[in-house]
C-alpha cells in the first residue's frame, strides 16, 4: 500500500498550498486603490468578495467614502450616509453615528483644503518627548529639547 501511494504521489504534479490571505490584506486591499492592486490581489479580492456580499456592500462604501475624502466632496457626504443606512451593515451604521455627532465639522473637513495635520504632528511630537523625559529631567531641559525639535 505505501509503494503505492508514493507512486500515486510522484505522479500527480506538486501544488504548494495556497495561503489563505490574512485579515490585514483583505483590509489593505479594500482600502487601497483597485488600480494599485497587483492582478493576483485583485483576483483574490474578487473571490473573496463574491463569496460574502455583506463585504462585498462594505468594500462599495468604503470606496465611495474614500472617494468623498480624496475629491473634497464634503457636500455629497449626505447621500453617502443615505445610501449606508439603507443597507443593513452594523459595522458602517456605528460609523455613520460617529459622523453625525459632528456633521459640520466633517462635511468642513472633507470639503475645505486647510488642514491642521501640520500642528497635530507638532503636538504629537512635543508628547512624545514629554514622555520620553517623564520623570528624569526639569522643564527647562523639557523646554530646549522642543526649541530643538522645532
Amino acid at each position: 500500500m505505501k509503494v503505492y501511494a508514493a507512486k500515486l504521489r510522484e505522479s500527480l504534479p506538486h501544488v504548494p498550498p495556497r495561503k489563505a490571505p490574512s485579515v490585514r490584506d483583505v483590509t489593505s486591499w479594500l482600502t487601497r486603490r483597485p488600480d494599485r492592486l497587483t492582478e493576483g490581489q485583485a483576483q483574490q479580492l474578487k473571490a473573496i468578495l463574491a463569496r460574502c456580499p455583506a463585504l462585498d456592500r462594505t468594500a462599495h462604501h468604503v470606496r465611495a467614502f474614500a472617494e468623498l475624502m480624496n475629491n473634497r466632496e464634503g457636500r455629497q457626504l449626505d447621500k453617502w450616509i443615505v445610501a449606508v443606512q439603507a443597507d443593513d451593515l452594523p459595522a458602517l451604521h456605528t460609523f455613520v453615528t460617529g459622523l453625525g455627532q459632528d456633521l459640520d465639522a466633517v462635511i468642513a473637513g472633507l470639503s475645505l483644503r486647510y488642514s491642521s495635520g501640520a500642528v497635530e504632528g507638532h503636538n504629537n511630537k512635543i508628547k512624545m518627548l514629554k514622555r520620553q523625559m517623564f520623570g528624569r529631567a526639569n522643564f527647562d531641559l523639557l523646554r530646549l529639547r522642543v526649541l530643538h525639535a522645532a
